[in-house]
């Protein structure tokens, strides 16, 4: 067991917040205006969020009034959803086979036709699948159509093909929601480029507070407000701007070009892990395909998901199974599933998550510690 020491291994459940994020987040909490007063104290309040609302437009290329800030993903992608549904304009939603839990939740929940998108075997969605439903169906007869695909896994990491995704939605005269909650500040975001219709962002995912973040919007979206009361983010999301988070989210925003830049070691501490647990007896998921730079999902036949992470928090390293939203449940990894995976694979899967504060010493005790728990799981069920 690891003496005392913590290596903290779960960056795609949250990170760390950086030391500049906390300073503007402390900054902030000292400015007590309310962002919609008009007098000196209300317009100071307010001109600190309009800088972070420019620094997240700025870091995923958003359109001018394109960000609506929400209270993180989640509440992002419901109001994405509903939003659209409530506007009369969706009658169906599409939502691929891999997407975190809040995305077919909230779809079932609007009352829509939902379907789901199924995914090849290396976790990327399946295109082709994709045109051949919206081209047998008609949209005049049917109603409108959303299709919800994530930019990156939050399992696998692996980067799904947006662009190619949206042009199929958008020939069929369909909505693209994009779940960016792992991929923003992480990976270089184009909102534009990728032709997506929304996009959910979420701060605590690359070193911003907890409870803050977006939904990026395009021009004359029509979006029904599933939040009324004030005329807050021209009245398309009412409630008091939490105005110290939303400064620590701009913060991480100016943080993330920097942080990108370290991509490449940390990718390479992830495929030092990688190479490792392989050499154990371990099966990767989706590493033949392109992923986020910290992430790595790994399946080991006999040991059980929960049972590893026990023993590696034992030994004072912090990963998890999968969504922090349910990795504390035991049911097997539906993302596996969609993949193929048998059930002893999709119940011995656990995701190791590294970032912008990770070392040598975080990659070095999961070589060295978890080997040796596996080896000791073979060895009592020889």
């Amino acid at each position: 067991m690891i003496s005392g020491k913590r290596h903290y291994l779960d960056y795609n459940a949250t990170t760390p917040v950086k030391p500049a994020v906390i300073d503007a987040v402390s900054a902030a909490m000292k400015t007590f205006g309310n962002s919609s007063s008009v007098h000196a104290e209300g317009r100071g309040a307010r001109a600190i969020v309009e800088e972070a609302r420019e620094k997240l437009r700025r870091l995923v290329n958003a359109p001018v009034n394109g960000v609506i800030f929400t209270s993180g993903g989640t509440e992002a992608i419901h109001y994405a959803l509903n939003g659209t549904v409530r506007s009369g304009f969706v009658r169906r939603i599409l939502v691929s086979a891999i997407e975190h839990a809040a995305v077919p939740l909230n779809a079932a929940a609007t009352g829509a036709e939902v379907e789901t998108i199924p995914v090849t075997a290396s976790g990327v969605i399946d295109l082709e699948w994709l045109r051949d439903t919206l081209g047998r169906r008609d949209s005049a007869r049917d109603g409108g159509v959303l299709v919800a695909v994530m930019l990156a896994n939050n399992e696998t990491g692996v980067i799904q093909p947006v662009a190619e995704a949206a042009a199929i939605v958008h020939e069929a005269g369909g909505l693209l929601f994009v779940d960016a909650a792992q991929a923003a500040g992480k990976i270089p975001v184009d909102f534009t480029m990728l032709g997506a219709d929304m996009m959910a962002v979420t701060g605590h995912k690359f070193g911003g507070p907890i409870g803050v973040g977006a939904l990026v919007v395009r021009p004359n979206l029509a979006l029904d407000p599933v939040m009324r009361g004030g005329g807050h983010e021209l009245n398309r999301r009412a409630g008091t701007h939490n105005v110290p988070a939303i400064a620590g989210l701009g913060e991480a925003c100016e943080l993330a070009a920097a942080a990108m830049a370290h991509s490449p070691k940390i990718a390479a501490l992830r495929d030092r892990i990688e190479e490792t647990a392989i050499a154990a007896g371990a099966v990767v998921w989706g590493g033949q395909e392109e992923r986020l730079p910290g992430t790595l999902y790994l399946s080991a036949p006999g040991f059980v998901s929960q049972t590893q992470l026990m023993a590696m928090d034992l030994a004072g390293i912090a990963i998890s199974s999968g969504s922090a939203c349910s990795s504390g449940k035991t049911k097997p990894s539906h993302v596996l599933a969609a993949m193929g995976a048998s059930d002893e694979h999709a119940t011995c899967g656990i995701r190791v998550s590294l970032g912008w504060a990770s070392t040598d010493d975080d990659a070095d005790a999961f070589c060295r510690e978890w080997p040796q728990a596996y080896a000791r799981v073979k060895a009592r069920a020889a």
